[in-house]
């Protein structure tokens, strides 16, 4: 009896020392909610920060633009039918004013449900809420929860803002809408109205675009914001808040007793449905299963068809999508940092098969349009001696260089560039002793480039494209010493 006493707490220990390695071997999700990353908050302001100021802004401008459109239609609407134009037009000023001062206030409303679904923004917002909530799970510190309830303040804002541009939108769209249902009814229309008018719509498309393009910025969040949700997702009591407090939840909402067996009280069962589905194919015939899936397969290929339509129009389901009768610029409602393309290129010099000099080059290029783009650069010459018996890594030179490519058809483009190199070296030999100046021009000699370009896509982590291209120099010939006139390179864009 004593013996088994004693094993008692040789028992319990044991046990405890189980428990304690099994909680180890786990680690529980609260000790990872509890080092939740303090920089998601950070990410969540500073982006939803940004984008907040760029849609103010960007909406303050377009209404400008707008604005001085439309009272230069009014004008000349004005010189041949001044009730007309007052009809048409009214008080300008007073209108888009009115949009302007309600898109710069600091703090707007946000109605539940308003505007279009997006999925990221709910999901951020709701887990800032749930984390607000349930202070627990997180570090009690007030530094942390300063920054959860701002970062759900930025939110707010943001969402407010968003909200009061898609009424922006919806008056710019019934502005255009008014303005050529009044100008259809007009016969002769003063010379330059219509100009004016096609201008305006051009402006209320970018817009649009402009719109849709900060929202798919706000649907693609970085590294950060999927670590800070992806923890969260694994508590069961953030999963069951998401349930009831998400918007897509108050979208569509479920019954309380939803997935009980009570639930499903009064609903036809699959083996029904089936039976009362081929009770109606057997009434239609002997052909009656044929056609029922050659009307399937005709349904099928529409939906196809429009989704294709959706797709080339940038729709996915946004409501932002828009049929401009022109051809827009994709690149207009990008930032400028956006549109820049950086590059490097090589060009080698050989003697005899032997790579004499290789030039590097960076470049820095804008793209104007979807086919438009210049750029500068600069290059440095590189010398590797005379010969595979006597190499010698020397410096022979540098280069400034300016370009643009025009696209031609599919991938290839036509290009053109003006260059000028400083070689510090003489026409005769290239141990030449001859004293040369960077800083004099004429001491660079000058090439005229002009050639096409092939661009071939590379699925890489840090290149994007390979670009080849083969240039002739108009102005070799003119040169001292002569120069290659034809000039192969390929480059790297990333």
């Amino acid at each position: 009896m004593k013996k088994i006493l004693l094993l008692i707490p040789f028992l319990c220990l044991s046990l405890l020392f189980c428990n304690s390695s099994q909680a180890q071997e786990k680690e529980p999700v609260v000790d990872k909610i509890i080092n939740f990353p303090t920089t998601f908050f950070s990410k969540v302001q500073s982006k939803y920060s940004s984008l907040e100021d760029r849609l103010t802004k960007q909406t303050e401008k377009y209404l400008e633009r707008l604005k001085k459109k439309e009272k230069k239609m009014k004008r000349k609407l004005a010189k041949t039918d001044s009730a007309k134009a007052e009809q048409t037009f009214g008080n300008i000023d007073e209108q888009y004013d009115k949009m302007i001062a309600g898109i710069n206030k600091d703090s707007l409303p946000v109605k539940r449900g308003s505007g279009t679904y997006m999925p990221m923004v709910d999901s951020v917002k709701t887990s800032l809420a749930f984390l607000q909530q349930n202070s627990g799970v997180l570090s009690q510190s007030k530094e942390v929860q300063d920054k959860v309830k701002g970062s759900l303040s930025q939110v707010n804002e943001l969402q407010g803002k968003l909200q009061q541009a898609d009424q922006v939108k919806a008056f710019i769209q019934q502005r255009k809408q008014q303005i050529k249902g009044s100008l259809s009814q007009i016969t002769n229309l003063p010379k330059g109205l219509t100009d004016e008018f096609a201008g305006f719509q051009k402006e209320a498309y970018y817009y649009s675009a402009q719109l849709k393009e900060y929202k798919d910025m706000l649907n693609d969040p970085d590294k950060m914001v999927q670590k800070g949700l992806s923890l969260l997702n694994k508590l069961p009591a953030f999963s069951s808040f998401m349930k009831q407090n998400s918007e897509l939840a108050s979208l569509f909402r479920l019954p309380d007793n939803y997935g009980t067996p009570q639930s499903l009280a009064g609903l036809q069962t699959r083996s029904q449905v089936q039976q009362q589905i081929q009770n109606q194919i057997a009434s239609g015939g002997p052909n009656a299963q044929q056609m029922v899936q050659q009307n399937l397969q005709a349904a099928q290929s529409q939906l196809n068809t429009l989704k294709d339509k959706l797709n080339k129009l940038g729709g996915s389901g946004s409501g932002d999508m828009e049929i401009p009768d022109f051809k827009p610029n994709n690149q207009r409602t990008k930032s400028f940092w956006q549109r820049l393309e950086y590059g490097t290129n090589l060009q080698t010099a050989k003697n005899n098969f032997f790579p004499v000099t290789t030039d590097v080059g960076l470049s820095v290029g804008y793209k104007l349009n979807d086919k438009n783009t210049i750029g500068v650069g600069a290059s440095y010459k590189m010398g590797w001696g005379q010969d595979i018996k006597h190499i010698k890594i020397t410096n022979q030179g540098m280069g400034l260089r300016s370009y643009i490519d025009v696209k031609l058809k599919g991938s290839f483009y036509l290009s053109g560039g003006l260059e000028y190199n400083y070689q510090p070296i003489g026409s005769d030999s290239l141990n030449t002793n001859t004293v040369m100046h960077w800083n004099e021009i004429s001491s660079w000699s000058k090439s005229g480039l002009i050639g096409i370009s092939k661009i071939v896509s590379v699925k890489s982590k840090f290149f994007k494209k390979t670009k080849l291209q083969l240039l002739f120099d108009f102005l070799s010939y003119q040169q001292v010493p002569r120069t290659q006139p034809i000039k192969f390179r390929v480059g790297y864009n990333f």
